[in-house]
């Protein structure tokens, strides 16, 4: 494979929505930016595990679909000129002449650029899988682990196995076309925003969707990889036999860091900690942002994660613009170029 060399101010490792701001972020403060994610497309978790999923907490935006915030992200962006290099992952970071680093990919593309930006979300991710016998016989076909089209699941019966944000939105948004919809949980309080959980307790008091509590998922029945029912267990054994063509068990995802693990970073707990001023690690030069870090006080927050962009922007720029002094500007005032 023919090498591919680059130079950049600032290489972004992951092109969700956090990466995405940075572009907009770096290029306000006139800093050029190389994009790489291992997906193939830009949006990071947004694109590939919940497209139609709408998110409620984006300043300016009461409900808005991941794909269109991703969307709307790369239209701001755009102006700046980022450079994606997408479908290829981060092999290796390393120093080299001066203050100047070198960025190796999966497809042997080399970038040199003055600081890097990790913004990975959750590193390399996958979900949960429920210890159900043959579960893998209906993957793909009846058991989901994301919703990409809404539609799918119109008129059907869908059982929601889960206690958190994913469980609840979900159960919220196809309660508008699906036939029935079951929530499988062991207990009744639910992980979720208030909000979300007040507009739940009012489609279960008028029937559009019935808990299932204190559950948890016991067996799957059906042929050829589609579902029939799903069994589901109390603690003490208590045994329901719910009636289901679809399932969706929500349990989060499984985080793995992959290559980033072996860069020297300060790590705590499988993420990367960062000085939350400049949002700067403990390898000078090397930066991070979005669900990758912690701090104290870190929210994993979408609004959080964009707030850290202009943070680690702003702690970028003497490294890409040495003894220049940056005086700041509102957006009104200096405008976006044209």
């Amino acid at each position: 494979m023919s090498k591919q060399t680059h130079a950049t101010d600032i290489v972004i490792i992951g092109a969700g929505p956090v990466g995405l701001f940075a572009v907009f972020e770096a290029g306000m403060l006139k800093m050029s930016c190389h994009v790489i994610d291992a997906l193939d497309m830009a949006g990071g978790q947004c694109a590939a595990l919940y497209p139609e999923k709408p998110i409620y907490d984006i300043p300016g935006h009461p409900a808005i679909d991941a794909l269109d915030l991703i969307k709307k992200l790369e239209e701001q962006a755009a102006p700046f000129a980022p450079y994606y290099h997408l479908g290829q992952r981060v092999e290796k970071i390393e120093k080299i002449a001066g203050d100047m680093w070198q960025v190796t990919t999966s497809k042997s593309t080399i970038i040199t650029c003055k600081a890097v930006l990790i913004a990975a979300g959750c590193g390399a991710f996958g979900p949960n899988r429920p210890p159900l016998e043959g579960i893998e016989e209906y993957e793909g076909k009846s058991v989901f682990y994301l919703v990409t089209r809404r539609e799918d699941f119109r008129g059907k019966t869908v059982v929601i196995a889960g206690g958190g944000d994913s469980a609840v939105d979900w159960a919220l948004s196809l309660s508008e076309l699906a036939r029935k919809i079951y929530v499988i949980h062991r207990r009744p309080k639910f992980r979720c925003a208030p909000e979300s959980a007040a507009k739940l307790d009012v489609l279960v008091a008028s029937g559009n969707v019935e808990l299932v509590i204190p559950y948890q998922l016991d067996a799957l029945k059906g042929n050829n990889g589609m579902l029939q029912s799903v069994s589901v267990k109390t603690l003490d054994g208590q045994v329901r036999e719910l009636e289901a063509d679809v399932l969706l068990p929500f349990f989060g995802l499984a985080m793995e860091l992959g290559p980033i693990a072996h860069w020297g970073l300060g790590l705590y707990e499988n993420h990367i900690t960062v000085e939350p001023s400049t949002m700067a690690t403990n390898v000078a030069g090397i930066f991070a942002i979005g669900d990758i870090v912690t701090y104290p006080g870190k929210l994993k927050l979408i609004l959080c994660g964009f707030a850290e962009a202009a943070q680690a922007c702003y702690g970028i720029y003497p490294l890409v613009h040495p003894g220049e002094a940056l005086h700041f500007e509102y957006s009104t005032n200096k405008g976006v170029p044209k």
